[in-house]
């Protein structure tokens, strides 16, 4: 059995890592009590008894709690933003690359992606490692996520406030400088900001990024079949990445896109649709599954050695 330790784990992301955790055959999770989370000692103690901790903080407090690792063993998972351009820490999308892979099994530091960044990177990936986009392309990727995403504050206002203004899909982050957006140009191997559009409305979970393709534009010419056959190449013996069939109907509700139908599960779904001229790949999951907490109990199974799907299917 494994010792596992959760700093932060009475947060959003905190709170589903431990309950994924729980019915994990292979842990042993080192509890701290509510009202002791902020006591530095005990956190100490704790980080340095597991074999692996994730840390579900804030971006300020990570640097600072690393800090307080000192035994050699402890393996830690990251799940703010702090160490996501990081070289010295493996960024954990795996599915990448048999080298992503790799890099994330061998690592004793690893960084949990972003969800809209996930959903950007696996949809991107594949098109600028094979030249269809440049690298200089300024790519637009229009997201929409459900609220949860936002961590407590914004849960508590969604589901409290009455205010006409959040029954309604909300555009944010219009500065253009959404958090995610560093990874996504880093890790998807772009050399400028993709332009990304993230929009949040009203309903707990479930996310899809939309990466919109004009065929003329593009470094090599593609038809919506090559770029099945293609996201088939990368990802096909990936366990959770599933590359659906051209112009999918099938999860259609009313020939409209279900942005909720991989909500509870561990799966980024991929799908494309389009025509000769015009083409757009739809990347969805649950921003709390493979977004977040999915993709941490991922990562730490590819870290210690055991069954990635262990206590996610």
């Amino acid at each position: 059995m494994y010792k596992i330790y959760v700093d932060g784990q009475h947060g959003t992301t905190g709170l589903l890592v431990n309950e994924r955790l729980a019915n994990h055959p292979e842990v042993e999770i080192l509890e701290i009590p509510y009202e002791k989370r902020h006591d530095r000692e005990l956190r100490k103690n704790l980080l340095n008894e597991a074999d692996l901790v994730f840390l579900c903080l804030p971006d300020e407090a990570v640097e600072d709690t690393v800090g307080l690792v000192t035994n050699p063993n402890t393996k830690i998972i990251d799940a703010s933003t702090a160490n996501r351009i990081n070289d010295s820490w493996a960024y954990g999308l795996p599915e990448l690359s048999a080298a992503h892979r790799e890099k994330v099994a061998g690592a004793s530091r690893v960084s949990n992606p972003g969800c809209h960044a996930t959903a950007s990177i696996v949809a991107l990936y594949p098109l600028v490692e094979e030249g269809i986009i440049s690298k200089e392309t300024a790519v637009p990727l229009f997201s929409i996520t459900g609220y949860t995403g936002g961590g407590k504050k914004m849960i508590e206002t969604y589901e409290t406030t009455e205010l006409q203004a959040y029954k309604a899909p909300r555009q944010y982050a219009l500065g253009l400088t959404h958090k995610h957006v560093p990874e996504i140009m880093v890790q998807s191997g772009l050399k400028v900001n993709p332009i990304l559009m993230p929009v949040v409305s009203n309903f707990p979970r479930g996310l899809a990024v939309t990466l919109p393709l004009s065929v003329k534009d593009l470094e090599i010419s593609v038809t919506k079949q090559a770029l099945y056959e293609l996201y088939r190449k990368y990802y096909g013996d990936s366990i959770f990445i599933r590359v659906h069939v051209v112009d999918e109907t099938e999860d259609l509700v009313d020939n409209a896109f279900d942005v909720q139908g991989s909500n509870d599960t561990n799966y980024l779904d991929l799908y494309i649709y389009g025509n000769e001229e015009q083409i757009q790949v739809i990347s969805r999951l649950d921003n709390l599954g493979k977004g977040a907490s999915g993709a941490a109990i991922q990562n730490m199974n590819i870290m210690l050695g055991m069954d990635e799907t262990t206590g996610l299917l």
